[in-house]
């Protein structure tokens, strides 16, 4: 199973490479790849939240102080053992397991996963989908289109570097 895992990411990083992508995008798409599988998370979900977090930036930094591709807040990286949290492979380990742990805690909801990953955990735990903040509802639509577009083309699209067209 391992050396599955490794084939394949080592096959992604090669079409992205062939793709003509940049370097630092091959690597998260690496690393967004290996702790999906790791985790058994949709990858598609995975690309969903980072795209909607940072556009695929690195060392994204957002006014409420979170950074990285997966805009972890500090107390979460913290949590998570994420010491820096502008580092791809750290950042979407940490993420990657944040998600997870939602996913375990609203039983596999997305909806839920989403808008607890946006707004934190405690909130969405109490008001669950009844909470109707425009930011969070915008914020979960959001994720969802991108989720499902993701689904509808496949990995085949999000291996070409970012501005380029099919």
């Amino acid at each position: 199973m391992r050396w599955g895992t490794f084939l394949l990411c080592l096959l992604s990083a090669h079409l992205c490479y062939a793709e003509g992508g940049d370097a630092q995008r091959c690597e998260a798409e690496y690393y967004v790849r290996a702790y999906t599988q790791h985790y058994n998370v949709p990858v598609e979900f995975v690309r969903a939240v980072v795209e909607q977090e940072s556009s695929w930036k690195r060392c994204a930094v957002s006014r409420k102080g979170a950074a990285g591709l997966m805009q972890l807040m500090p107390g979460t990286a913290a949590r998570l053992n994420v010491r820096n949290r502008c580092d791809i492979n750290q950042n979407v380990s940490g993420g990657v397991r944040y998600l997870v742990w939602l996913m375990n805690k609203f039983h596999g909801d997305l909806r839920l996963v989403a808008a607890a990953y946006y707004v934190g955990e405690n909130t969405v735990q109490r008001r669950g989908l009844s909470y109707s903040n425009p930011d969070v509802v915008s914020y979960v639509a959001s994720v969802r289109e991108r989720f499902a577009r993701q689904q509808k083309f496949g990995s085949a699209q999000v291996q070409r570097a970012p501005g380029r067209t099919r």
